[in-house]
């Protein structure tokens, strides 16, 4: 693996940390304070092609490669977890199901738009009594001749609320069957579909979060994503790449956390030098940094193996487990670093940490990362 960034990936990050200084970074604390979903911002970096990153030009997109992806989302999660997350969300899940098992028809109908920005996606799994164990869903549904009619409800979804394509994953066989749950695909404005903002998160607030309700939803039989059936394996295989993208925004938050460290431990002073001229803060520094170059060396690894085609099991639970486990102590090192500063909102280590809090739980706990990666070890 070639470690060096080509001129087209240096010129990718330029891009997106100008996007993210000019469009996010002054308005960041107030998305967060108010809950406010910037969805014009994210329509802009649809502009940019950062919505379809992964999608081929010929459907639309940017037709870039994982290593692209990575740099993203990396410059993203620097600047704010909140608005990287619904551009990891959109791009790896709605699009990244579609793209990976969608047929041609449904790939021409839904990517373009959603490669561009035009349309929102979103993606659901997680019910309020099945996340890590996904076998007890109990959001169903059955055919109906030529039509499927789904009941039931997701929970913590990203984009639920304005989303224009949600891809569903639902039970339509038995429950504890892993050949019984399917995918959907639901347009927006689709009779018996309805949403309920999720408020008073911890972090990541400036990404959408609600609860989606299904109350007879009735979709054409084409919207059936691959075959009946098969909707838990592709939903695996989507979450492999999925993890690529957590793991490239902790690093984001990891690296962010140690820029703002690093500037304020050289202009606070203290006994009337800058305290980054004490051993205690620069060791903290020290091991910020090396941390953030070993998650980076993990994602661009399971990148660059996702890329050759490779399985990324393993290495992309490597990376998301420990550029996760990384992001939340880089924030909660920043803190410390800051002291009382630290402790307030005027500085930034507190978002930092809070939004690193998801890394660890979402798309999969560092728990469930640790389970895959010993059985991958021991099989």
């Amino acid at each position: 693996m070639d470690f060096n960034l080509t001129d087209n990936q240096q010129m990718i990050i330029d891009m997106t940390r100008d996007f993210a200084k000019k469009e996010v970074l002054p308005y960041r604390n107030e998305w967060d304070d108010k809950e406010h979903f910037p969805i014009d911002v994210l329509k802009r970096a649809g502009d940019l092609g950062l919505l379809g990153v992964l999608v081929p030009e010929e459907y639309g997109g940017s037709g870039m490669s994982y290593l692209e992806y990575v740099c993203v989302l990396t410059e993203l999660g620097k600047v704010c977890g909140g608005f990287g997350l619904s551009v990891a969300a959109h791009n790896s899940l709605c699009v990244g199901h579609i793209l990976q098992h969608g047929n041609e028809a449904q790939k021409k109908k839904f990517l373009p738009a959603l490669a561009t920005g035009e349309h929102i996606g979103a993606w659901g799994l997680t019910e309020p009594n099945t996340g890590s164990d996904a076998m007890r869903m109990q959001c169903v549904a059955k055919k109906e001749g030529n039509e499927w009619v789904i009941n039931g409800m997701k929970t913590w979804i990203t984009h639920a609320l304005s989303a224009d394509v949600y891809v569903i994953l639902v039970r339509t066989g038995d429950l504890l069957d892993s050949n019984g749950i399917s995918a959907f695909i639901i347009e927006k404005g689709t009779p018996g579909l309805s949403a309920n903002k999720i408020t008073q998160k911890v972090g990541v607030r400036a990404s959408e979060t609600a609860e989606l309700y299904f109350d007879n939803v009735r979709i054409p039989a084409e919207n059936l994503i691959g075959e009946e059936g098969k909707g838990f394996k592709q939903a695996m295989k989507v979450l492999d790449g999925g993890r690529i993208s957590i793991a490239a925004l902790s690093l984001g938050v990891a690296k962010g956390a140690y820029e703002a460290s690093v500037a304020y431990a050289k202009e606070r002073e203290q006994f009337g030098k800058p305290i980054a001229s004490f051993q205690a803060i620069a060791f903290k520094l020290a091991d910020m940094a090396t941390e953030c170059e070993a998650a980076e060396l993990l994602c661009m690894q399971a990148a660059d193996m996702k890329n050759k085609g490779m399985n990324i099991t393993k290495q992309g639970a490597f990376a998301k487990y420990y550029a996760s486990e990384i992001a939340v102590k880089n924030g909660n090192e920043a803190m410390q670093i800051m002291g009382g500063n630290g402790y307030t909102r005027e500085y930034p280590a507190e978002k930092y940490l809070r939004d690193a809090r998801l890394m660890v739980i979402g798309e999969g706990t560092s728990e469930i990362q640790k389970l895959v990666i010993s059985r991958e070890l021991l099989k």
